[in-house]
């Protein structure tokens, strides 16, 4: 326990000075993402440098334990952390030079094939687990397009997933899980609104996949049909940003890959929530989701409840496809410029 309260608080100090040592390379670099807060304000750059923090003090503590063998990670878990940097390094990448959303997919997918154990999954289920990982890590890439959201969704599900996998005795992996709780805790002292620094590709993708792999290392061995509604639970925030996306865009006839204002946190802001009271609402899903996950995985819940959480997140994808995002802006704008036409005469 001692390590553990050393290890997590020296994770959470070393992405805070990390993440603000590199705000300024990153905005002398142009590695940035712009952000607009509320309508009235203009585009404010944020440098999306907060993931190379997050990925560097994860690694070098969890590396320090694996060295000293206090807390030995274990190989399956050092294999998973692995492919994990390589994910990161990928959205790095992605994050310097713009690469093809299909490059991230296949880069993504083929770490999740390293790392899923087929001898207890099974080959069909591994396949299946190969999907889910990959949709969980662009799931928290989605996330980030908003203040403090990415981090305290991912806060939130590694200490759920941390928990089943203390349930496993599957130390290692809960050792991991904290380590990178307190990374992001670190990192949303600098990420909380308005941000001076967002996760980026290479700390999104680099969190989902970590998460959602160590959620399929925690299930290995249990049924399909009970993971699944556990595995689900875990993420179910995510993925109802996924399906409402998804369908709102399928709706209006736009490309699935195209970047819009169309995510829950969108929506809610149009509905006039502040951006800290959209965090934390989301934030209040995402933890009664992981929640039941927690309780089902451990028998302290059944099925009633995953199906609980499933109605839930579909009531509410249902609720705010209703909210309209595309084209209200150029609306409002061309309307300002008609009234100043008629003034102007």
């Amino acid at each position: 326990m001692l390590y553990g309260i050393i290890a997590a608080t020296s994770a959470l100090l070393l992405t805070a000075v990390l993440a603000a040592l590199l705000r300024a390379p990153g905005l002398r670099a142009g590695i940035v993402e712009r952000r607009q807060p509320d309508p009235a304000r203009r585009r404010r750059p944020v440098p999306l440098l907060g993931g190379v923090a997050v990925l560097s003090a994860t690694c070098l503590v969890a590396g320090a334990g694996q060295w000293t063998r206090v807390a030995p990670l274990g190989d399956g878990v050092g294999r998973l952390l692995c492919a994990g940097v390589g994910v990161a390094l990928l959205g790095l990448v992605a994050d310097v030079w713009r690469l093809r959303p299909r490059v991230l997919v296949a880069g993504t997918a083929v770490a999740a094939v390293c790392v899923v154990p087929y001898e207890e999954t099974g080959v069909p289920a591994g396949g299946l687990a190969v999907g889910w990982i990959v949709l969980v890590a662009f799931a928290f890439r989605a996330l980030d397009h908003a203040d403090g959201l990415a981090g305290t969704v991912g806060v939130i599900t590694a200490f759920g997933v941390g928990a089943c996998a203390a349930a496993e005795l599957m130390d290692g992996l809960a050792v991991l899980l904290s380590v990178l709780a307190a990374a992001l805790t670190g990192f949303l002292m600098h990420n909380w609104h308005p941000a001076r620094i967002g996760l980026g590709a290479c700390g999104s993708l680099f969190t989902g996949f970590v998460l959602a792999s160590a959620a399929v290392f925690a299930r290995a061995g249990h049924g399909l049909g009970d993971s699944a509604g556990v595995l689900f639970c875990l993420t179910a925030l995510g993925a109802a940003d996924l399906v409402l996306v998804a369908v709102s865009r399928r709706t209006a006839r736009r490309p699935l890959l195209r970047r819009g204002p169309d995510h829950l946190g969108h929506r809610l802001r149009r509905l006039g929530l502040t951006p800290q009271g959209t965090v934390v609402l989301l934030g209040t899903g995402a933890f009664s989701g992981v929640l039941v996950g927690v309780l089902a995985h451990t028998g302290r819940a059944g099925d009633g409840a995953v199906l609980w959480v499933a109605g839930g997140a579909l009531v509410v994808v249902l609720l705010l496809l209703r909210i309209p995002v595309y084209g209200v802006r150029r609306m409002a704008s061309s309307q300002v410029t008609r009234q100043l036409r008629v003034r102007n005469g």
